[in-house]
């Protein structure tokens, strides 16, 4: 038996048996869960350690990261921690460490010790002391019942009612919450403590797409570990000629449209994002940027307007009768599959060809044919297909939404498109897309109007958990099964964490603002901890080159003016009325 240094020997019905030695290979990191703590495992020079699972930063799970020479590195915002003692490289904030010992082989950890009870709360508030807008016997608030624009009534409502208070969906009673600080805590307490709605999961999984998202629990840890493997930065230098190459071909389809006319370029954007994510994540190129056809966007936009009806219908009236947007939501949701039916079977026929392949999976759906759950057993094909549906459908709607959003700001900020094309202009040379890994990743003004573009137009500007447990909230109690709506916008257009919070200033994410408020965790929007969007350095570096593309060949108007656009609601956040025209820069560049 060997212990680390430190810890005594303590009561055995303490101690949680969590695996074998044999199976943790390598330095790690490796997850674990023991009393329902979530910890890492690592492996350092004077042997095997175990922390707490969560960063201190902002409660990413830490066996996501990485283990670089004596380092423990969080994948989501790079804070590294010595691997021998936790602490962290550079600044404050050490992890606890775990009691660990080796018995026979086996690893036993005494998660008890990472406990640390507090004195009973008092004076806590219930859902009934919250204020909130009246409501009606058995029908709630019915403003909720027109879901296109429920965020901006829960957001009218935060201003009204404070950062926390109470709303119904028909009988349902939900805690809205519109605090920073609160937020991040919530985020971060996923997935013990909060998990997503309850009603998420089971219509995903009678849709047959239940993935990645919509996953709880164990079911949801190795999916998770999967889609950042297929995802992680480090693979985006290798992808990029790909992104390039598509990208290009945007700018073709725009060369054939300019001619005056007034295009959808939300269209054109989900086209891109369709043919970058089956690429990334299916090894396979629709070509839907270059297809007039009955493309798969056209399926796609269905889903997401029909989940939303089923998630917050009092009943599953759906069951009962079959209306016809019901209809068309199973008939897209049908059509999509047999697209992915199709490239699983060619990729399953692939791997049998070529069985090395299997070792080194080179996309998501060969890493998900490859994979093994916690029993050892391969997924079946309907999971591997509802993750490919999931990452199909977050890789599509959520960039192109952002970069249609991006478009309509600037067409009423002309400093910024000039900035924008300026910096095209500098560092693309004589190439009408950026060149290169590096050049893309060093196109600041892009990336600064994405950012400030998901600032004030978040495409998830509202998330709907449920607490598993008991908990408090700020000064709420809540209970086991309470829904919890988190209003995401809120914090970043708040004068207490950003100046002039409604006006369009790519530039404050530039330099620094002399004193003036510039507050970014209160920006959440790939989320945090945990669950934190794992696609979201693919999404920012299409975002880039997508608007150096964009800016660098044409200039773009808005067709009608501002006021004509509206935000749509449809579990993503949509521009409804947005068209505009686009003029090319210079005659001399390469045609169609």
């Amino acid at each position: 038996m060997t212990r680390p240094d430190g810890v005594r020997r303590q009561a055995l019905s303490d101690w949680v048996p969590i695996g074998t030695v044999e199976g943790l290979v390598g330095p790690g990191p490796f997850p674990a869960t023991a009393a329902g703590e979530n910890l890492v495992l690592v492996r350092s020079a004077a042997g095997l350690r175990a922390f707490e699972g969560r960063c201190p930063h902002q409660g990413a799970l830490l066996a996501d990261g990485e283990v670089e020479g004596t380092d423990l590195v969080c994948s989501n915002h790079r804070w590294r921690f010595d691997l021998d003692t936790g602490q962290r490289r550079g600044g404050s904030g050490c992890l606890r460490p775990c009691p660990l010992e080796l018995r026979d082989g086996t690893v036993f950890v005494r998660p008890a010790a990472l406990s640390a009870a507090g004195p009973p709360a008092a004076g806590l508030r219930t859902l009934a002391d919250l204020p909130g807008p009246r409501r009606l016997p058995l029908f709630g608030n019915p403003s909720l019942l027109a879901l296109e624009r429920l965020h901006a009534t829960l957001e009218r409502w935060a201003a009204r009612f404070g950062h926390v208070y109470r709303a119904n969906f028909g009988p349902r009673p939900m805690i809205v919450v519109d605090d920073a600080a609160l937020i991040q805590q919530v985020l971060r307490d996923r997935p013990e403590t909060f998990r997503r709605l309850g009603t998420i999961e089971p219509v995903f999984r009678e849709l047959g797409i239940n993935g990645v998202f919509s996953a709880e629990g164990v079911d949801w840890r190795p999916l998770r570990r999967l889609t950042l493997e297929a995802l992680a930065p480090g693979h985006l230098r290798s992808f990029y000629p790909t992104l390039r190459r598509v990208a290009e071909r945007l700018r073709r389809r725009w060369l054939r449209a300019a001619v005056g006319r007034a295009i959808d370029l939300e269209e054109d954007f989900k086209r891109l994002t369709v043919d970058l994510t089956t690429q990334l994540a299916f090894g396979h190129d629709l070509d839907t940027l270059d297809d007039e056809g009955d493309v798969l966007q056209r399926k796609l936009e269905h889903v997401f307007p029909g989940i939303t009806r089923r998630l917050f219908a009092s009943v599953p009236w759906w069951r009962l009768v079959r209306l016809p947007a019901e209809r068309r939501l199973e008939r897209a949701v049908h059509d999509v599959l047999t697209v992915l039916r199709a490239l699983l079977a060619e990729t399953r026929e692939r791997l049998a060809t070529d069985p090395a392949r299997a070792a080194n999976p080179r996309n998501f759906l060969e890493a998900m044919i490859a994979a093994r759950d916690q029993a050892g057993r391969p997924f079946s094909d309907a999971q591997v297909l509802g993750n490919a549906v999931q990452i199909l459908l977050a890789g599509e709607d959520t960039t192109a939404l952002t970069l249609s959003w991006a478009v309509h700001e600037l067409c009423d900020a002309p400093d910024s498109q000039a900035a924008i094309a300026a910096e095209a202009d500098a560092m693309l040379g004589d190439s009408t897309t950026p060149a290169d890994f590096e050049t893309a990743s060093r196109l600041e003004v892009a990336g600064a109007v994405a950012q400030e573009a998901m600032r004030l137009r978040p495409v998830a500007p509202i998330l709907i958990v449920e607490a598993n447990r008991d908990t408090v909230l700020g000064d709420v109690a809540i209970p086991p099964g309470q829904s919890l709506c988190l209003l995401m916008r809120r914090p970043a257009t708040s004068a207490a964490h950003f100046a002039e919070p409604g006006a369009f200033r790519p530039e404050r994410w530039l330099r620094e603002v002399g004193g003036r408020a510039h507050e970014p965790s209160a920006h959440m929007p790939f989320g945090s901890g945990p669950r934190i969007c794992p696609g979201r350095s693919l999404a920012l570096l299409e975002m880039r080159v997508t608007l150096a593309t964009l800016y660098r060949n044409f200039t773009v108007e808005r067709v009608g003016n501002r006021d004509r656009v509206a935000e749509r609601f449809a579990f993503t956040m949509a521009p409804v009325g947005l068209r505009v025209r686009l003029t090319p820069r210079r005659l001399d560049f390469p045609g169609p």
